[in-house]
């Protein structure tokens, strides 16, 4: 689309905002970056949780002709923005893995013929080969790159398919590239701009500081009861995050009996289930839901008040990004975090048993292709079943060693993983509607029940739609097992192509099936990914033993802003506000009895030799302060030493 003055452009801009979102202005940088766009820059964004990055995509591509390929890791997410645009009207298609053969050859079709506005693909689709020879026949208006710190190796979530990325711009040469991320260090923004070949640096980003939100950490024993305070203190709702599924059911009904609406929420739920549990929390019939880090992505809820994590995440991007799904309305809100010093030693085990060593990865890999009996180079596409426990007990692996590997192989783009809700049951009728019809004359049987089908479901014709097997037999007054007989029967007969829901989680090989002395990831590469996990790790447990500086400088700093002040409402600040000093005074103070401490001076010794501009009450809030929050202790003769 050309435009004339700039006026023209914002108006346009702000029509589309208005038409399809119902908002009457941008938030911050969002026009700045949609500009860019259109403009035909490369562009980074770097927003935080709940910034509004995916209209940063969306109004331009709404904006432009053609169509906008979007790269995510993130099926649920991917899947639940296909559905909103739609809702909104717009076209939009989704390809990722579990679906068939020709259902991806169906909606690739419609994204060169058709009208579609965005096509969403993970990223080992997009280097696919039906992929890649089909795009120069889009007509690709932007080329988004969401949770793209992805593609660095310093990244909390590397993903190596991400490293190809780049070899699309040579199909598609003059279509600009947006990278989109919530989190990222000044390495990692470094990172994505060179590994997606941007033609010049250009980064917008907003500060990661969050005015309204207080950091809060708690060294607690009793963390359910502590839990139970914020819960009944705070008004509104909130969040709890918990490490795994047990715990989400327990703490949830634990809740409950304490008189608070609670639910848990998980992976492992049924689509209708998950549906109906995010519902009723979005809707505020439930008040806390409690949840693995499952919950939350793509969820824009503005009023939660508090997210407390029960346990520890293992870096402060994942934290961060979780704890900045409260408040986004720009009204106070509490991030919490509660730990016990074993915590810290449980995280430590967490890493390790995060990388298993490279030769138990290559075994479970191999023992996965004879577990589907896959011959060497077979399976490519492919999808499978796969029972977690079972396999683990077949072979006698750990089954959290399995977990991991299964992690990392999906992000090196061997295997893709799904959870069963992610498979609903789909159709498309592969008959025209001429040919359908002379179908249903010579076959009076199927008659009434494919009119039914035509009736219940639209757009049967040019795409797969999702279908409930047990809504269609109520409607047609049959049994459940008697309607997915006919629908069986008419896939057969190659009336209809009919994919069935699978019920349990599914792995995808990616790749055919190779040698696992043929796995390509060297020794050094992989002790560089453990060592700066680990960085993140230390990070995490730096941020949680903190007593000195404040908790929102400290993630500031973590993501390269050093220029913040001090929050003022966080616990290590709180805490030194009682000690009546600003914090010019405080750091004037601290820096003073480190001197001192080293001399093994008592407080006493201490406020005669000070310096006489700085008043001696000050020095001892200072220090009762550094012995209330465990920094230093007091022996018997008044001396003061680190703890």
């Amino acid at each position: 689309m050309v435009y004339g003055e700039p006026i023209d452009i914002l108006l346009n801009l702000q029509a589309i905002l208005t038409k399809y979102w119902g908002f009457s202005s941008f938030r911050p940088l969002q026009e700045d970056i949609i500009r860019s766009v259109l403009a035909g820059r490369d562009t980074l964004a770097l927003l935080p949780t709940g910034g509004g990055k995916s209209l940063c995509y969306q109004i331009p591509a709404m904006a432009s002709e053609g169509i906008c390929v979007v790269v995510s890791p993130l099926i649920a997410l991917m899947k639940d923005q296909v559905q909103a645009l739609r809702d909104k009207g717009i076209k939009a298609v989704g390809i990722y893995h579990g679906m068939s053969r020709v259902e991806i050859d169906n909606a690739v079709d419609n994204c060169v013929y058709g009208d579609v506005k965005f096509l969403y693909l993970s990223p080992e689709r997009l280097t696919a080969e039906l992929i890649r020879s089909r795009l120069p026949k889009m007509n690709v208006s932007l080329l988004a790159v969401d949770e793209a710190h992805c593609i660095s190796q310093w990244g909390y979530d590397f993903r190596p398919p991400y490293l190809r990325i780049s070899e699309i711009r040579d199909i598609i040469p003059k279509t600009p590239v947006l990278a989109l991320t919530a989190t990222a260090t000044p390495q990692v923004v470094n990172d994505i701009m060179e590994n997606l070949q941007f033609s010049e640096p250009n980064v917008f980003q907003k500060s990661f500081e969050r005015k309204n939100l207080a950091y809060i950490v708690f060294k607690e024993e009793d963390k359910l009861q502590r839990l139970l305070k914020i819960c009944n203190n705070v008004k509104g709702t909130g969040i709890v995050y918990v490490r795994n599924r047990r715990k989400t059911r327990e703490i949830a009904d634990w809740l409950k009996m304490n008189n608070i609406d609670a639910e848990f929420f998980h992976a492992g739920l049924t689509g209708l289930e998950r549906d109906a549990k995010q519902n009723a929390w979005m809707k505020e019939r439930t008040r806390v839901i409690v949840s693995t880090n499952a919950f939350g992505m793509g969820i824009d809820k503005p009023n939660v008040r508090f997210v407390v994590h029960i346990d520890l995440p293992d870096s402060p991007e994942a934290y961060f990004q979780e704890a900045g799904r409260a408040g986004r309305d720009g009204y106070k809100a509490y991030a919490v975090l509660l730990y016990q010093e074993s915590d810290l030693a449980e995280l430590e085990q967490f890493h390790k048993r995060s990388f298993p060593p490279l030769e138990t990865i290559k075994k479970i890999y191999n023992s996965l292709g004879n577990y589907f009996q896959l011959a060497m180079g077979s399976g490519k596409d492919q999808s499978f079943s796969f029972d977690l426990l079972g396999f683990s007990r077949h072979y006698a692996f750990d089954p959290f060693v399995v977990f991991n590997t299964l992690g990392f192989l999906e992000r090196e783009g061997y295997i893709a993983t799904s959870e069963a809700l992610s498979n609903p049951s789909r159709l498309m009728f592969t008959l025209d509607n001429e040919s359908l019809y002379r179908f249903q004359v010579a076959n009076p049987k199927y008659n009434a029940f494919v009119k039914l089908l035509l009736r219940s479901y639209t757009g049967l014709f040019s795409e797969f739609g999702k279908i409930n097997e047990k809504d269609i037999a109520a409607r047609a007054g049959i049994s459940e097992e008697s309607a997915i007989k006919l629908l069986q029967e008419m896939h057969n007969m190659q009336v209809l192509h009919y994919q069935r829901q699978n019920k349990n989680p599914m792995i995808t090989f990616i790749e055919e099936r190779m040698p696992a002395s043929s796995m390509s990831v060297s020794k050094e590469v992989y002790r560089e990914r453990e060592k700066f996990a680990r960085k993140r790790m230390q990070a995490m447990t730096n941020y949680v033993r903190g007593r000195h500086g404040c908790r929102s400088l400290y993630l500031l700093s973590y993501f390269g802003e050093t220029k913040g002040q001090r929050c003022g409402q966080c616990d290590i600040c709180l805490e030194r506000n009682k000690a009546g000093v600003s914090a010019y005074e405080f750091d004037q103070i601290f820096q003073l009895l480190k001197t001192y401490i080293e001399k093994n001076y008592s407080l006493e010794l201490i406020l005669d030799e000070a310096d006489s501009t700085i008043p001696g009450e000050k020095i001892a809030n200072v220090v009762r302060y550094l012995a209330d929050s465990e920094q230093v202790i007091i022996d018997e003769d008044g001396k003061i030493h680190w703890k």
